[in-house]
């Protein structure tokens, strides 16, 4: 079963930095080279410094970006730029928010913590939902050598019907938080700091005992999931005095998935290099697996997979729209049955199981094609994938939308011991970076 820690935070200090929200990002994986440069404008002290480094142009190794990164880390630690909580702690975090493209508000709760690491498996403490790829991890790898820390939580997810978690957190709600920042989404964030041996030593108890009893899925995070474990790995291979190290452990967000009403969004595919024939092939063949309602402007398409729509996903439903036309599409779960991938019922029902089937079959995009990442450009807004394949960016010639995985599905599949394709699922809010790092030490 998981094992939950709390642990000493490494945080900014609002006397040496100012606003903390000049100096916290959103996570790496989704920062532009623009945006990056505009967060350094807003602080020299920005997260990005680290979490992200860049390569400078005198830099003569690709590497020394690490370096740097771990270089200015030692230098926050040591000018007060980052200093390390006195005691032993969860930190509840609150983000309020907007669904996007609608006026929906929505309020998610969890708590930080350390999470001690275990090979992914079907029946262990810790599971995975998704594929990871071999570059995203092979820097997140460079980075923890270099900084030996956790400089962004993954997300995992937990289950406690009884609410008690979520009763727990809004007790710790009411009070004034140590962090609030409201990001550039608008989305609000607050961070409490709850000690594990003052008077809150039960309430701190009760969490970890709860997430003890579930099992973690992991949302989100999970090339530095597997990073970690290949770090803990490496360190264990060297003889230390510590009886339980940190570098056993990672820094994870906890959030409960059947109280709390989580936000998933749709991850669209923007198909690349079909050219005008294998786009019109792929319109024309489409009634092979889905019936087939043809529409003649995307304007219907980009609203009814928008954000906006709220839709429960998980029906078989899907959005094509080409230079030459589009479609709404319905899977006939039977004629995919030949060309569904091995692996239970969970993972071969999932619409992004379906999408990556229909792509194979009509257009020869096959997963191995897929995972060399020049084929399929991934977006959250239906009106952005439409727009750039009637701009043709980049060689894009067909969006095939998708509506988001259901949280149930997502446990489903963990719990099969499967792991679905890259980019299935899109957790929203994303939590910020630079609220709460974890040093690998005690």
């Amino acid at each position: 079963m998981p094992e939950i820690r709390p642990f000493r935070a490494l945080r900014f200090d609002p006397e040496v930095v100012g606003d903390v929200g000049s100096v916290v990002a959103p996570p790496y994986d989704v920062i532009s080279p623009e945006q990056r440069a505009a967060l350094i404008a807003r602080s020299r002290r920005n997260v990005v410094r680290i979490d992200l480094p860049a390569s400078e142009p005198t830099d003569t190794d690709p590497d020394e970006r690490y370096r740097q990164a771990a270089r200015t880390y030692t230098a926050w630690r040591s000018d007060g730029t980052l200093r390390k909580d006195p005691r032993p702690s969860l930190y509840v975090y609150e983000q309020t928010y907007t669904v996007p493209g609608s006026s929906v508000v929505r309020v998610q709760r969890g708590f930080m913590g350390r999470l001690r690491l275990e090979p992914f498996s079907a029946d262990g403490g810790v599971r995975p939902h998704e594929r990871t790829l071999a570059g995203p991890k092979e820097d997140r790898w460079k980075l923890m050598r270099a900084t030996s820390a956790n400089l962004s939580p993954v997300v995992g997810l937990y289950a406690d019907p009884s609410g008690r978690a979520h009763a727990l957190l809004a007790t710790v709600a009411v009070r004034p938080p140590a962090l609030d920042v409201t990001d550039d989404d608008g989305v609000r964030h607050r961070v409490w700091m709850v000690p594990a041996d003052g008077p809150d030593a039960a309430v701190v108890a009760e969490l970890v005992s709860i997430v003890g009893a579930s099992h973690v899925d992991i949302a989100d995070g999970h090339h530095r999931y597997e990073t970690a474990l290949r770090y803990r790995d490496e360190r264990r291979r060297t003889p230390t005095a510590e009886a339980d190290p940190a570098f056993d452990f990672i820094l994870a967000l906890l959030l409960e998935s059947t109280r709390e009403e989580l936000t998933v969004l749709a991850t669209h595919r923007v198909v690349r290099g079909l050219g005008d024939a294998g786009a019109a092939a792929l319109l024309g063949d489409a009634p092979a697996l889905f019936d087939v309602k043809p529409v003649d402007d995307p304007a219907p398409l980009a609203a009814a997979f928008a954000p906006a729509a709220l839709a429960p996903g998980g029906d078989g439903r899907f959005g094509l729209w080409t230079r030459q036309g589009g479609a709404f599409l319905h899977a006939r779960r039977d004629a995919f049955l030949p060309w569904l991938p091995p692996g239970g019922d969970a993972l071969r029902r999932l619409d992004v199981t379906l999408a990556g089937a229909a792509l194979d079959r009509l257009v020869g995009l096959d997963e191995a094609v897929v995972a060399q990442g020049s084929r399929i450009a991934y977006t959250k807004s239906s009106a952005e994938a439409i727009a750039r394949v009637a701009a043709g960016t980049d060689g894009a010639d067909a969006a095939l939308l998708l509506d988001p995985t259901p949280i149930a599905e997502i446990a489903a599949v963990a719990a099969a011991g499967d792991v679905m394709p890259q980019k299935s699922t899109y957790f929203y809010p994303k939590a910020l970076t630079g609220l709460v790092l974890n040093p690998l030490e005690q």
